[in-house]
């Protein structure tokens, strides 16, 4: 699938596609994410490259979906949703470059994440972020998240760390 637009085209200001992880879109995306990861947590780029992915139908429609901010034709923003159970989408993958942060664009992410899911019938949204991401947590607890206190196997220096929220 190529990307879709969700809205027009205006320039200078944030629009969001509907997309896959094999979009052009997404690869710089999920690049620089890995580059992120390996930085905080260690291991190399390529390895967590390879972690990122998930089975394209876990964020195919109707269940799932990655949508990408895009900003004067470039990506800036994304992220991903999928099935967790009957009533709750798992975000996934929410990430903004590092060349377009503090701007509110994460914040605008996570409100079309939230639009989007609560559009395909889910009532509550789960996700994980890990303990070397101060910035995601803030992000969550600004956007209404709970921290969830569930105890979730670690892996090296990786402590997951759940949030949820309830939609309207």
């Amino acid at each position: 699938m190529m990307s879709r637009p969700l809205q027009p085209i205006t320039p200078g200001r944030l629009r969001f596609v509907l997309a896959d992880q094999d979009d052009p879109l997404a690869q710089p995306l999920l690049t620089e994410l890995a580059a992120e990861y390996a930085q905080r947590y260690g291991g190399t780029p390529q390895t967590h490259l390879t972690w990122l992915r998930v089975p394209s139908a876990e964020l195919a429609a109707p269940d799932g979906g990655l949508v990408i901010g895009v900003l004067d034709g470039a990506p800036v923003t994304g992220g991903a949703f999928r099935r967790y159970d009957a009533h709750t989408a798992e975000f996934k993958r929410i990430w903004t470059g590092r060349a377009h942060r503090r701007r509110g664009y994460a914040a605008a992410l996570l409100a079309e994440l939230e639009a989007q899911t609560a559009a395909r019938g889910y009532r509550r949204v789960y996700l994980v972020t890990g303990n070397r991401q101060p910035e995601a947590e803030a992000l969550y607890h600004a956007a209404g998240y709970t921290r969830l206190d569930e105890p979730l196997p670690a892996w090296g220096p990786f402590r997951p760390i759940a949030f949820e929220k309830w939609l309207r």
